[in-house]
């Protein structure tokens, strides 16, 4: 799930590219009004949308970016799901069972058996 954050991040660049999608359209309109030729009215068309593709290129790169940040900034908070992995972590041994006494070796009864 995202956080609010990277929502609001998201929101920025939505709105981000919007405005440079419109600087993009305003400014092909503006080239050509003042286009004299054919070939000039095509180059001002194809520069606008250029600019839109370039808006909307930039969003993108600024929508993965804000994933990338969020997920370093949840590294470590896993809970491994099996023991220790190598971490200078120590565990103080598993108590006793009152029914298995033993001699305080770590060993049972029942192993002497077959010595």
């Amino acid at each position: 799930m995202q956080t609010a954050k990277v929502k609001v991040q998201d929101m920025v660049s939505s709105a981000k590219e919007k405005m440079k999608e419109g600087s993009a359209e305003a400014h092909g309109k503006a080239g050509e009004a003042t286009a004299a030729t054919h070939g000039e009215k095509e180059m001002a068309k194809q520069e606008a949308k250029a600019g839109k593709a370039q808006a909307k290129a930039d969003e993108h790169q600024e929508r993965a970016e804000h994933r990338a940040n969020a997920t370093t900034g949840r590294h470590g908070t896993r809970v491994p799901l099996t023991g220790p992995h190598g971490h200078g972590h120590h565990h103080a041994p598993a108590a006793v069972d009152p029914a298995y006494p033993s001699d305080g070796a770590g060993t049972y009864p029942a192993s002497d058996k077959y010595i």
